[in-house]
């Protein structure tokens, strides 16, 4: 996985960087990919669309049901205020070495059952917002017109990933998770899920204390601790977020600050997901405690804007 990670940064770090560069790497594994532009008033970006069939997914005729991957980023640059890979690039970084993986995984016989969706963004020249306790890089293009378009109506259940690290609630070494959210709930991490971190991490969970106002649309106006989970107000699908973290704040429009062994840690654990998730043996909430609550309370969809 670190041979993933180290030639995907590669990839991203200069000026040059560009969606036709990745999606020609992803194809030397074997990966279907292809190409969205997308455009607005503060420059343009790249969508990556990446697939990687499964044995008994939607394009092979069967039934298994498809994951969805989603690298959550503004950028991987902000030129021209800084030069260079920037902190918020880890969710591109992290969700391409994944789909590098896999591909290889699947070129060399061993293919997962499910189908596996993998979208993120490629923009060297973002803008940068204001936020506390750190900046956050900005997409330069209308913010919910990219999330429609990584969220994708076939993904069963997303696993997004992006750079947390602009925050003063968790703070830790690698990467962390939070629990599932799916129609406005936020519901607890699933034993299988934890046990897939604790294998791969090799300490304890890091579950990332997410808070109501951070499941609401962008357009909400309330503090969030990032975009993290923008995916579940555009899916009933169940989104769990994994937070590339750091033990002191590190703002997203930080330069030399991308430490690839915790990027294939965390793309390690994306994988192991992938595989169990396949078998069918981690699922990503408990649906009878999900009933429950909705039997107790009702729906929550007003939370994030269904």
């Amino acid at each position: 996985m670190l041979k993933f990670i180290t030639e995907a940064v590669d990839l991203l770090s200069g000026a040059d960087a560009s969606g036709e560069s990745v999606a020609g790497w992803l194809r030397t594994f074997g990966a279907d990919v292809d190409l969205v532009r997308l455009e607005g008033p503060s420059g343009r970006t790249d969508l990556v669309r990446a697939v990687i069939p499964g044995a008994e997914g939607r394009r092979a005729g069967g039934t298994a049901p498809t994951l969805g991957i989603i690298g959550r980023l503004g950028g991987i640059g902000v030129r021209p205020h800084r030069l260079g890979l920037v902190s918020d690039a880890d969710g591109a970084i992290v969700a391409l070495a994944v789909a590098a993986a896999l591909a290889r995984l699947r070129a060399r016989g061993d293919r997962l059952r499910s189908d596996v969706l993998i979208r993120t963004h490629i923009s060297p020249a973002s803008p940068i917002i204001p936020h506390e306790p750190a900046a956050f890089v900005d997409v330069p293009v209308d913010r919910n017109e990219l999330a429609r378009a990584e969220v994708d109506p076939e993904m069963a259940a997303i696993l997004s990933i992006d750079a947390t690290r602009a925050n003063r609630i968790v703070k830790a070494r690698g990467f962390g998770i939070t629990g599932a959210v799916k129609d406005g709930y936020l519901l607890r991490p699933t034993v299988p899920m934890l046990d897939a971190f604790e294998r791969v991490a090799g300490h304890a969970p890091v579950v990332v204390p997410i808070f109501t106002q951070d499941i609401t649309p962008p357009g909400s106006g309330v503090h969030r601790i990032n975009s993290i989970l923008q995916p579940a107000t555009l899916t009933s699908a169940p989104v769990v977020g994994v937070a590339l973290l750091s033990p002191v704040v590190v703002g997203g429009a930080s330069t030399g600050v991308t430490d690839e062994h915790d990027l294939a840690m965390a793309a390690r654990f994306v994988v192991e997901v992938a595989k169990e998730f396949s078998n069918g043996t981690l699922p990503f909430y408990y649906e009878d405690e999900f009933d429950r609550l909705v039997e107790l309370y009702g729906p929550l969809t007003q939370l994030v804007g269904r």
